[in-house]
């Protein structure tokens, strides 16, 4: 008889839901206590019996926004299916938190009056660098109530380039710098970029005890007041950077990074800093830092995703662009290009990308390829060109191409009448040969200066230089023209001199025209020229003063003359001037070889002489001379050029054929 099959349990009946009433009571108690993971499922739980719930939509969006599931609440946003609900503020805000600025900015457009949706826009026009349109929306919210305003509104007016609205839009919002640490910070970032370094440090300071106390009050613990306050501390140590506090800098933000109690954008630019503060010294170091800050899963080097949407792009820009300098300090040309080549593309807008190019085509010895590729953006962008231009100027003058170099100075027109830019000209088209052309830049110069109405005119200079210039190169009438109105304009004693001495060549009335409002030296009244003309020369003589030469009394008495007072000679200790015992030799300073009693050694003939048969074979003899004139050792060389792999076997090469030369001493001593 088979065996009865057991009966199956049967399922228990399904417990009804809880009422909406109570999850709603639930959500709302969890993100009262910040407790946004458990409100996300509370709003799910709600979402299963009214799945189209505006409320429950809305409360999970905001719950995984808070919970930092900028993703998640992206998807549902877009699987809301509700035309009653417009999610186009918390869209814009979750694009903006995943870097995709241009798609927030489309999201906000249905939004513009919406005083939260405009300052979102004004934080992603601050990400985005059109610093001018976010200070613009700040300006129209000063009258909405919305709190902390003013901090963003004084970073926005730094960033922009007028740190000197600060305080005047401070006073207008009546609002104190010390109402908040961050609003201190904030403030002491426009004093440094007045240069007014020591109040920033001081208001730093305050700042950083602001925030101790306050968020001490909220009840912090310790490390998350170090993480919170890392940007008052790492701008500290940048202001005793900038103060010359150099050492000081060095060891604050070494401590800040090897503490590793920072934000990551805090970190990111304190080693930046670092690096800049140390300069060549330790490259390797250097760059072990950086790495702290890339991509892990990255081959090449790249800024983690993080700090690639907090650090504005000037920040971004100045941390790859230090990385380049250091690879081509430690002489990584290799891993140097193929960053420099991913540049371009990450900053559009930039110069950098193009000169870190030329700085490595330079370093390479391609420096016609770099002023080819410099005056190729010029052309293609003429509002970027002045910083690119000079700097092609400046690969052309190394390079020894004068003309290249004076051509790229005259396209920056800002610059041409500046004296220093003037005198860099002259110089370039003179080593090029144009004297013609180096004469029309002071021509024009000149006649910049005359036209111009500013306080600190430098015609003076300009025509001075000018007139010296044309002397110089046989042109006597301009110079003298030139002269002459330096002398009739400013009175100038050393125009009148150039005067007199130029006009001499053409018109020698005219000169001792001018020659007589010069004033007469002292001392030459009873000089006769004519006599003076017919001697041979001035004779030296010994023991007479300059001043008794150049110098005679009017008064016609002799002055008598000092005697002088004799002083016991000072002898050797123990020496004995009654027996002073024979002349030391007068040759004692001389080398062997020069003194008259040297005698050379004389060259044993015999060892020439070959001994045995004829026809026998002389075997070189090897004595411990040959072993002595080995290199000492090449290995310690190659140890101590820590430069690269490159520099250190150059050093081997070099230090083996000095040792080779010195070796022979080495084995004596």
């Amino acid at each position: 008889m088979p065996p009865k099959s057991k009966d199956k349990p049967k399922p228990s009946p399904s417990q009804p839901p809880p009422p909406i009433e109570d999850l709603f009571s639930t959500l709302n108690g969890h993100i009262e206590q910040s407790e946004f993971e458990k409100a996300v499922k509370v709003a799910d739980q709600v979402l299963s019996i009214a799945p189209a719930d505006e409320d429950a939509i809305r409360c999970k969006v905001v719950a995984l926004i808070k919970a930092d599931n900028i993703d998640v609440a992206l998807s549902v946003i877009k699987l809301s299916q509700s035309p009653t609900v417009d999610f186009s503020y918390f869209k814009a805000y979750c694009l903006y938190r995943q870097n995709k600025l241009n798609e927030a900015l489309e999201s906000l457009k249905s939004q513009e009056n919406n005083p939260a949706a405009m300052l979102l826009k004004s934080q992603i026009l601050y990400r985005l660098g059109e610093l001018d349109a976010c200070v613009d929306i700040y300006r129209k919210l000063q009258k909405s109530n919305i709190d902390s305003l003013e901090i963003n509104f004084v970073a926005g007016l730094i960033s922009a380039g007028k740190a000197s609205e600060v305080k005047g839009t401070l006073e207008a919002l009546k609002v104190k710098a010390t109402s908040s640490f961050e609003l201190a910070y904030n403030t002491a970032c426009s004093l440094i970029e007045r240069n007014n370094y020591t109040d920033a440090e001081q208001l730093l300071s305050t700042a950083r005890r602001i925030g101790q106390e306050s968020l001490t009050e909220d009840n912090f613990a310790e490390d998350d007041i170090e993480i919170e306050l890392a940007p008052i501390s790492v701008q500290l140590a940048y202001v005793k950077q900038l103060l010359g506090l150099t050492q000081e800098a060095i060891g604050a933000y070494t401590d800040i990074i090897n503490r590793n109690l920072a934000d990551e954008p805090s970190l990111a630019v304190a080693v930046n800093n670092l690096i800049v503060a140390k300069g060549p010294k330790d490259i390797s170091d250097s760059l072990r830092k950086l790495d702290r800050i890339k991509e892990k899963d990255e081959q090449n080097f790249q800024l983690s995703h993080a700090l690639d949407s907090k650090l504005l792009p000037k920040q971004r820009e100045a941390i790859y662009a230090n990385r380049v300098r250091l690879l081509l300090h430690s002489n990584k040309m290799d891993q140097a290009r193929e960053l420099v080549a991913t540049l371009p593309d990450l900053f559009p807008d930039s110069v950098m990308p193009v000169l870190l190019q030329a700085a490595v085509l330079v370093r390479e010895n391609k420096a016609g390829r770099a002023e080819e590729i410099l005056g190729q953006f010029a052309e293609k962008f003429p509002e970027k060109s002045k910083v690119v231009l000079l700097a092609r100027a400046q690969v052309s003058a190394t390079a020894n191409h004068p003309h290249i170099a004076a051509e790229s100075l005259a396209k920056v027109p800002d610059i041409q009448h500046m004296p220093a830019t003037v005198a860099t000209l002259v110089a370039l088209k003179e080593r090029a040969g144009d004297i013609k052309g180096a004469s029309a830049v002071l021509d024009s110069a000149v006649k910049w200066w005359l036209n111009a109405m500013t306080e600190d005119n430098k015609l003076s200079v300009i025509m001075q230089e000018a007139a010296s210039f044309k002397l110089r190169h046989g042109q006597e009438e301009d110079a003298s023209r030139l002269y002459e109105e330096l002398v009739k304009t400013h009175g100038s004693i050393e125009a009148l001199v150039g005067l007199v001495t130029t006009v001499a060549h053409v018109d020698v009335n005219k000169a001792e025209t001018y020659e007589k409002r010069l004033k007469p030296l002292p001392g030459l009244k009873g000089v006769d020229v004519d006599s003076l003309e017919k001697t041979s020369g001035a004779k030296h003589v010994e023991g007479a003063s300059h001043a008794g030469v150049t110098e005679a009394r009017e008064d016609g008495k002799k002055e008598k003359p000092k005697k002088k007072r004799k002083r016991k000679p000072r002898y050797p200790k123990g020496f004995d001037p009654a027996n002073p015992g024979p002349p030391p030799d007068p040759e004692r300073w001389l080398p062997k070889r020069e003194r008259s009693s040297y005698r050379p050694k004389r060259k044993d003939k015999r060892a020439a002489q070959v001994r045995g048969s004829q026809g026998a074979v002389v075997r070189e003899s090897t004595n411990s001379n040959s072993t002595a004139s080995q290199p000492t050792s090449s290995k310690g060389a190659s140890q101590n050029a820590t430069s690269s792999k490159g520099a250190s076997q150059n050093a081997t090469v070099h230090q083996s054929k000095a040792s080779s030369k010195s070796g022979r001493k080495k084995s004596r001593n």
